[in-house]
């Protein structure tokens, strides 16, 4: 899942503007969404899903798009740190990487290049459920991005001195990402706390002990047992036309053998029974406050009147939280709500809060908690519910206008267990949530006892050495 950066972070921060026109706006929003929802779903000009699972256990899922001449190829690996042990976190993100080293046939730096040749990008990311890569090219070159990612599954080289290489290109990553953003390092310290018996526990990108122990014969056995093509997920979504792709797919992929996926038991995060908090200190600008509540996934309906509560309280100008907190108290430069609602096992729901300059840290927090009683003592109007399940929709909506985007949201339910239908249900399950199930949901879960509490403590960056009066230099 993604982490939060500052420049991310408060670059969500936006312009005030009146009450009169918060609610103006609010209500034009709302009919700009149900009509452009409507436009957009009678406009898509994509067909149906065409899924197809070869004789070795890899499911093909095509979708024509004939918008323009372009297409989106992607193959899902269902493994991420989920899947890792302990002492070897990063394991997935480390072998991502190597994926890029080559093979017999296509040897170091010819798979990108090739791809860049004919006009395209490719790239790849890891997650704590499953590993992706994805080329976006010309749609009469799909055949070459097939070719490609059938020769990776099959033969990659796995060079150790390759190997010792990329691992330092991982830490410096880390180094960027995590250790020099302090509330990216938050974020990771809550997730840690929150999660203490389930893998959700370690990061994507790992630990440096971690990183340090790994060895090439770890990525060879991760490699061998979890990218084979039962345990993968082709798709191509596009300009496409499904009855001449899939004997070229059938080719490239059939020959592959299978081979058994190993099942491991996933331990249980047991019960929360009081609140946890951790508090960093390092340099950094302003004061962020971070709390997570642990919470369920697709597979329960809770799990979408809590998507409609993240967007009533973050998603605008209008939303709970920046109104009351940026707005009206001007206490808070940013603030967002996040539920991971597409996860293997059951995730986060965690609110987060830039503290403005010169406002106490404690009275912030108290004052997102007050937010958060609000919905618990009162539901929100119909009014209102109905702005956040329009933003919704408007925003699952747009996001089929992007031929990679359509593959990416097929992929990710597919990965993580939903199914790749589970797109055509979920606008209808969140249509019918009411005002007392957010009510209901907020009080089950925005438990205090079942929260983690990250603080931030911004120190002053340390001053440069001063050299004493007389002293010599060379």
């Amino acid at each position: 899942m993604p982490r939060m950066s500052v420049r991310r972070i408060v670059a969500r921060a936006r312009d005030r503007v009146s009450p009169l026109l918060y609610s103006v706006s609010s209500l034009f929003t709302g009919l700009l969404c149900a009509l452009t929802v409507l436009a957009a779903s009678t406009s898509a000009g994509a067909s149906e899903v065409q899924e197809v699972t070869l004789s070795n256990g890899m499911k093909v899922l095509l979708r024509e798009v004939p918008k323009a001449p372009v297409a989106t190829v992607q193959i899902w690996y269902k493994v991420g740190s989920r899947d890792e042990v302990m002492g070897r976190a990063g394991l997935s993100h480390m072998l991502e990487h190597m994926m890029f080293k080559g093979t017999p046939k296509n040897p170091k730096g010819t798979f990108s290049r090739t791809i860049r040749k004919n006009g395209g990008n490719d790239n790849a990311f890891t997650s704590q459920d499953y590993t992706g890569y994805f080329e976006n090219i010309a749609a009469d070159r799909v055949d070459l991005a097939l070719e490609l990612e059938a020769d990776r599954l099959r033969g990659l080289l796995l060079d150790d001195k390759e190997f010792q290489l990329e691992r330092e290109v991982v830490k410096e990553e880390r180094r960027m990402r995590t250790e020099d953003d302090p509330q990216s390092y938050l974020v990771e310290a809550v997730f840690a706390q929150a999660f203490q018996q389930h893998p959700y526990h370690w990061p994507i990108i790992g630990w440096f002990p971690d990183l340090n122990a790994m060895t090439r014969e770890d990525l060879k056995r991760h490699y061998d047992t979890y990218y084979v093509p039962n345990n993968a997920t082709l798709i191509v979504v596009g300009d496409i036309q499904s009855k001449t792709l899939l004997p070229t797919i059938r080719r490239l992929f059939e020959s592959i053998p299978s081979r058994p996926v190993p099942t491991h038991p996933v331990p249980e995060e047991p019960e929360q029974k009081g609140e946890r908090r951790i508090v960093i200190k390092r340099e950094a600008q302003l004061p962020f406050v971070l709390a997570a509540y642990r919470a369920p996934n697709f597979k329960t309906e809770d799990s979408y009147a809590l998507a409609l509560l993240e967007s009533l309280l973050s998603q605008g100008k209008s939303a709970r939280l920046y109104r009351s907190l940026v707005y009206d108290q001007k206490i808070a430069l940013a603030v967002g709500a996040d539920h991971s609602l597409l996860q293997t096992d059951p995730q986060l729901f965690y609110c987060y809060v830039v503290v403005a300059p010169g406002q106490k840290v404690e009275a912030v927090e108290q004052a997102l908690y007050r937010e958060l009683d609000r919905i618990k003592q009162e539901p929100p109007s119909e009014m209102e519910l109905q702005r956040a399940r329009n933003q919704l929709e408007a925003s699952r909506v747009f996001g089929q206008d992007s031929i990679f985007r359509q593959a990416m949201l097929l992929g990710q339910a597919e990965s993580v267990g939903a199914g790749w239908r589970f797109e055509d249900a979920f606008l209808d399950r969140v249509r019918r949530v009411t005002p007392q199930d957010i009510q209901r949901v907020a009080q089950r879960y925005l438990a205090e006892d079942a929260r983690t509490v990250g603080v931030l403590v911004p120190l002053p960056p340390l001053q440069p050495f001063a050299a004493t009066a007389g002293e010599a230099h060379p």
